[in-house]
């Protein structure tokens, strides 16, 4: 579709003379991005596994925002979350795994786990003493399969392999310890090595088979990743109608450095965990945001850290204002996640959402809710969770507080939404090209 629309001064203040608060805001979003273009917009090319009239609401987007060749003005904002969200499976894992196999783990300082990670317990800290002798500069994770193992469990389940909680005392809506861990355990590497070790990962696991497990220490994991064509297809289509192309991880930063280079995103478009560098090596800890001092390792991109790293870094939003939702002037018009964790900056954007349904309490909620009308799901692109039998619990547990408890999902009015029921699912498909 190709449609050239008119925005005049007048046609805007009858517009905001004649809406409320959403009114008001498609009004900025119309001054921002909404222009005469010089040439047509570009289209999707890939149909297969998109649900419903999602591609036709995407392609409707990137005509009404996209530059489409003009080059004028401030470009408008897509931000995707990476794992699950542009590629099938996890690549903070993939990159794990290789680290525990190939034995390129540091040995804590001082031989004191606690040093890796300021939430780490001390029944994980004497467990992880206790399977991973101090004998060397590396662990050798790659012939001690206890160690691999109780490191594989305190990063995978968040327990040691007795089952005691290997993480406590952290902010649950800015912080997943688990995640941080693995950035955290980069300790004493360049970013350079770190991104060489991410590529072998990545080699790896892109040319194994769709279902294909490793064995790490003594347990059988996930052995594959793939990237979804539909989400390179998109982002390629973005970004030749003018879009601002980003990806934000909750994965190390170097390491989707690695990855989204195939989707044509760069590393000043890609953000991740990021360490707390000295002497060109990584530390154990972690830059801040917003409130967040470098070194509090407080905050990451995880949930609510999310949006303060994308208002940070895209926005140039410094203190406590990148915590923040910002005017619509100054948010992503388009978003894409999978999980809880993407969650806020999902709700940030002012044009479309993307949800891709993995089954996540307080995501799926907001998206069945679409209060707004501006919510997508679909079905993963590669092996799709089927319908999930009970409703999602919105109007109980759904929501996780920053203590970890769980509560309602709420509106931004405060008004509860009743659980909703899983609509949008689908059968496993064959795998998409690598």
């Amino acid at each position: 579709m190709n449609l050239k629309r008119r925005c005049t001064a007048a046609a805007a203040v009858l517009a905001v003379a004649g809406a409320g608060l959403l009114g008001v805001q498609a009004t900025a979003e119309a001054t921002q991005h909404h222009r005469p273009r010089a040439a047509k917009c570009p289209t999707l090319t890939v149909s297969e596994g998109w649900y419903g009239d999602n591609k036709a609401r995407i392609q409707r987007m990137v005509d009404r925002y996209g530059r489409c060749g003009d080059g004028r003005g401030a470009r408008p904002v897509a931000v995707f979350d990476w794992d699950n969200t542009v590629i099938r499976n996890d690549i903070g894992d993939a990159t794990m795994y290789w680290l525990l196999r190939n034995g390129k783990i540091r040995t804590p300082e001082r031989g004191d786990w606690h040093t890796t990670s300021r939430h780490l317990t001390d029944p994980a800290a004497r467990a992880l003493r206790a399977a991973c002798p101090a004998t060397g500069a590396t662990l050798p994770t790659h012939r001690n399969t206890a160690c691999a193992d109780e490191i594989l469990s305190v990063y995978s389940e968040g327990t040691t392999t007795t089952g005691k909680t290997a993480f406590a005392g952290f902010d649950h809506r800015r912080m997943e310890p688990q995640y941080a861990w693995l950035a955290q355990l980069t300790r004493g590497w360049s970013t350079g090595r770190v991104q060489q070790f991410a590529a072998a990962a990545r080699k790896e696991n892109l040319a194994a088979p769709v279902g294909a497990e490793q064995r790490v220490g003594t347990e059988r994991v996930t052995g594959w990743v793939r990237y979804y064509d539909q989400q390179r297809d998109l982002i390629r289509t973005l970004q030749k109608a003018g879009f601002d192309v980003h990806i934000v991880s909750a994965s190390p930063e170097p390491v989707a450095e690695v990855w989204s280079r195939a989707v044509g995103v760069d590393a000043r478009h890609t953000l991740g965990i990021r360490n707390v560098t000295a002497h060109g090596r990584q530390t154990a800890h972690l830059k801040g945001c917003g409130t967040v001092r470098d070194g509090d390792d407080t905050m990451i991109t995880y949930i609510d850290g999310k949006r303060c790293w994308i208002n940070r870094e895209i926005y140039g939003v410094r203190g406590a204002a990148a915590e923040k939702a910002q005017p619509a002037a100054r948010r992503p018009v388009f978003a894409a996640g999978d999980s809880d964790t993407d969650v806020t900056f999902l709700r940030d954007a002012t044009g479309l959402r993307l949800a891709l349904n993995r089954n996540k309490d307080e995501l799926m909620c907001r998206a069945y809710e679409n209060g707004d009308g501006r919510w997508l799901i679909n079905p993963m692109f590669i092996e799709p969770k089927g319908k999930k039998a009970d409703p999602y619990p919105c109007a109980t547990t759904g929501y996780v507080r920053r203590d970890g408890t769980r509560a309602p999902v709420r509106r931004t009015d405060g008004s509860v939404i009743p659980d909703q029921r899983d609509t949008v699912y689908g059968a496993s498909t064959p795998s998409s090209a690598s």
